[in-house]
């Protein structure tokens, strides 16, 4: 199970009440600078959007590809290593609104991580460094370190470097 602290609601659901668990005016500005960097080609002012005014933790030479979408509401629970790609329009997730509740978990991605393109992240993994996860999976749950993984569901396509030297 993915690392999620859960909040149980009552009354309608969840997402209706999410401005009970962060600012209105925090979710927009927030929203403001995520687009701004989703656009930015220069990859050091988009870290530095990342860093500085999401407080986010972004390693040196990590690069954030056109379009990802990091999470609105706590993209400071987001933690990414070093010189790790995130590709094109990827999502990064840190919450879940639900009918009877909401769900927030840190997503920690590793070092020399390469994530392909259109993967969503959702809330309360971990990927592991030097892994791989190929376009368009659904990461829900923990990624081992030097591992590749794809689809969805999310399963292993092949196995780490150490574990294939031993064949």
């Amino acid at each position: 199970m993915r690392r999620v602290e859960r909040h149980p609601v009552e009354g309608p659901n969840a997402l209706w009440q999410m401005y009970r668990t962060v600012s209105p005016w925090r979710a927009v500005r927030n929203f403001v600078f995520i687009q701004l960097a989703r656009y930015c080609p220069i990859l050091s002012l988009k870290n530095t959007i990342y860093r500085r005014v999401l407080r986010m933790q972004v390693g040196r030479h990590t690069a954030f590809a056109l379009m990802v979408m990091v999470d609105v509401f706590f993209p400071e629970r987001i933690s990414v290593g070093e010189n790790t790609i995130i590709g094109y329009n990827t999502t990064i997730l840190t919450h879940e609104y639900l009918i009877k509740e909401y769900r927030l978990g840190p997503v920690e991605i590793g070092s020399g991580v390469m994530i392909g393109a259109n993967t969503t992240i959702l809330p309360g993994v971990r990927i592991g460094d030097h892994a791989v996860v190929a376009a368009g999976s659904v990461v829900h749950r923990d990624v081992a370190p030097h591992s590749f993984v794809g689809g969805n569901p999310l399963r292993e396509l092949k196995r780490g470097d150490s574990e294939a030297d031993e064949d």
